[in-house]
């Protein structure tokens, strides 16, 4: 074999090659589009799916709120009528301080009274029985 066919040989050696070497950097590039496509499909599915449960999350978060507003309106009535049936007993509590006291009073007045004409009947009876011992002396 001589030098040129040699050469010849190499050089459609390196031909085959870089034309095998293009056909399957066709074909990397045909996978590459067909991963990019599925890539791009895949993406789009996967945002699709955030979108839809990114909005049920957004549902039931609106739910949640409504709910803690509804306790919170309860809650504020419930508190509302406590405090109505406290300032109730209170003020119940207060009329019947006032009364026991209005009948205390008028009973202690009553007892001083009684206390008063017992010591005037008292003083009476001693001032007779001076009377009457110093008339029989």
């Amino acid at each position: 074999m001589t030098d040129n066919d040699l050469k010849a040989l190499l050089e459609a050696n390196a031909a085959e090659t870089r034309r095998h070497f293009d056909v399957a950097v066709e074909r990397l590039e045909t996978k590459v589009e067909g991963l990019e496509t599925k890539v791009d499909l895949v993406a789009a599915e996967t945002r699709r799916h955030f979108d839809v449960a990114s909005e049920e999350i957004k549902h039931e978060i609106r739910l949640v709120a409504e709910k803690v507003t509804q306790v919170d309106e309860k809650l504020d009535r419930e508190a509302a009528h406590i405090r109505e049936e406290m300032r109730r007993g209170f003020a119940d509590t207060q009329a019947m301080i006032k009364f026991s006291h209005a009948e205390l009073d008028r009973r202690v007045h009553a007892l001083e009274d009684t206390q008063r004409t017992l010591e005037e009947s008292i003083a009476d009876l001693q001032a007779r029985v001076e009377r009457l011992e110093t008339s029989t002396h």
